[in-house]
C-alpha cells in the first residue's frame, strides 16, 4: 500500500511581506501609501490583518530603522578583532557598518527624509526606537572606555555623553544624504574626522590635567 504524500504548507511571513511592502511601495512611487487600507488591498490581504502586526506607517517605518540597526550591530559583533578595539574604534566601527547597511537602502532613504535634513541636530521621528537600542550600544561604548580612561568622567557632562554619540548618528546620516562623491567618501571622512574630534572631547585633555594638578596641590597645601 502507498503512503499517500504529505503536501508541505509554508506559512507566509506577513511581517516581512508588509516590511518589503511597504519599501516596495515608497521606491515605486516616491511616497508612502494613501492609506493603510489601498495598502493592505495591494497586498491582497484584509486591513484588520495588517493591524495584527502594525499599527500605523510610523509603526513600519520604525521597524526598518530598527532592522538596519539590528543587521549592523550583528555585523560588527560578529567580528572576532571588534572585542579588541578601543571605545573610539568601536565607534567608528559601528558607523561605517551602519553606512554599508544604510546604502542597500538608499532610495528608500531618500524618497522619505530627504526633503527634511536641513537640521544636522535630529533624525525623523520613525527613528525613536532605534534611538534608544543604540544608546544601550552607546552606554557600553562609553562604560568601557572610562575605565580604561579613553573617556574621561566629569560631573554633570559623562552621563550627557550617550546623547553626543547620537548626535553624531544624525550628523554623519544627513551628511551621507547630500553626498554626491564618489563611493561617498567624503561621508567616510566625515565620519574619521567628527568621531576623532567628539573622542579628543570627551578624553583627558590638558584643562583636565590641570584641573587634577591644581586640586592635588590645594589639597596637600
Amino acid at each position: 500500500m502507498e503512503t499517500p504524500t504529505v503536501k508541505k504548507t509554508s506559512k507566509k511571513d506577513y511581517r516581512k511581506l508588509i516590511l518589503e511592502g511597504f519599501a516596495n511601495h515608497v521606491l515605486e512611487h516616491g511616497a508612502q501609501p494613501a492609506s493603510v487600507f489601498k495598502f493592505a488591498k495591494e497586498l491582497k490581504m484584509k486591513e484588520e490583518e495588517f493591524y495584527t502586526y502594525f499599527t500605523s506607517f510610523e509603526a513600519i517605518k520604525s521597524a526598518i530603522w530598527v532592522s538596519i540597526y539590528d543587521t549592523t550591530l550583528e555585523a560588527i559583533e560578529s567580528q572576532e578583532v571588534f572585542k579588541e578595539y578601543s571605545a573610539r574604534e568601536k565607534f567608528l566601527s559601528f558607523l561605517f557598518t551602519w553606512i554599508e547597511e544604510l546604502k542597500k537602502n538608499r532610495s528608500y532613504l531618500l524618497s522619505l527624509y530627504s526633503d527634511k535634513t536641513q537640521s544636522f541636530k535630529s533624525l525623523p521621528a520613525d527613528t525613536k526606537e532605534f534611538k534608544e537600542k543604540f544608546k544601550d550600544f552607546a552606554g557600553e561604548i562609553i562604560l568601557e572606555g572610562k575605565e580604561t580612561q579613553e573617556i574621561a568622567t566629569r560631573p554633570f557632562i559623562t552621563e550627557k555623553y550617550d546623547e553626543a554619540l547620537w548626535l553624531q548618528v544624525a550628523f554623519v546620516f544627513r551628511y551621507w544624504l547630500d553626498d554626491r562623491s564618489p563611493r561617498f567618501e567624503m561621508t567616510d571622512a566625515a565620519i574619521e574626522k567628527s568621531v576623532n574630534l567628539a573622542f579628543d572631547l570627551m578624553g583627558k585633555s590638558a584643562l583636565d590635567t590641570f584641573l587634577d594638578f591644581a586640586k592635588f596641590l590645594y589639597q596637600n597645601k
